[in-house]
């Protein structure tokens, strides 16, 4: 359930909406807590650097199973925590690593407070937006693949995600995740056996119907 307004929230509206109106909400937020010229400064560093990874953050977080309609509220607490921590980042290093790093242990930490609270239910499949007709087949498989990486423990699926999907070197994958390489790599092949046997069974089930 979205969580509710005040000084202190900032909406993003929805995965689905247009990215002006995702970033100009930013922007609104910005200026209303920041008051002191070196924070404006640094706050706007940090605004645009998140605004050139926002459909990346997104994207993000729904391979970590958040569904779509808890992405704002996880997607504001990956920008808050950007945001505070962006004086230690090094800036001479590619940020989607770092941002995976926050999303990862944000995703985490959500799954495991989900966890306490419901039982595991089916994932959601996105349905806002849909393509024209001649992409059906590439909207099916991606369900597939959100569906197959939902059945991937956590922690094994970051490294998976971070290193098969989206190319980043096993070294700043272990950096980004805080492991040891050699576990990493670990994870990644029992990780990429979970994945095939994942797809195989969703054919199966689909297959069945």
């Amino acid at each position: 359930m979205p969580r509710g307004g005040g000084a202190g929230h900032l909406s993003l509206t929805n995965a689905g909406a247009p990215e002006q109106s995702r970033i100009g909400v930013i922007v609104r937020h910005l200026r209303l807590v920041s008051s002191q010229p070196p924070q404006v400064t640094m706050d706007q560093a940090c605004l645009e650097a998140f605004q050139r990874e926002l459909d990346y953050v997104f994207r993000t977080l729904r391979r970590f199973g958040v569904g779509p309609s808890e992405l704002e509220d996880l997607a504001q607490d990956v920008f808050l925590a950007l945001r505070r921590s962006w004086a230690e980042y090094d800036q001479d290093r590619p940020l989607r690593p770092y941002l995976f790093g926050i999303a990862f242990r944000i995703a985490s930490a959500h799954q495991r407070k989900r966890s306490r609270e419901v039982a595991l239910g089916i994932v959601e499949v996105d349905d806002t937006n849909p393509g024209p007709d001649d992409a059906l087949a590439a909207k099916q498989a991606r369900a597939l693949v959100l569906a197959a990486l939902d059945r991937i423990p956590l922690p094994r699926r970051a490294v998976l995600v971070m290193h098969d999907i989206d190319g980043v070197a096993m070294g700043a994958v272990a950096s980004a995740l805080s492991i040891p390489l050699f576990t990493a790599y670990s994870r990644l092949r029992k990780a990429r056996r979970e994945l095939e046997a994942a797809v195989r069974r969703l054919l199966r089930e689909a297959g069945g119907r």
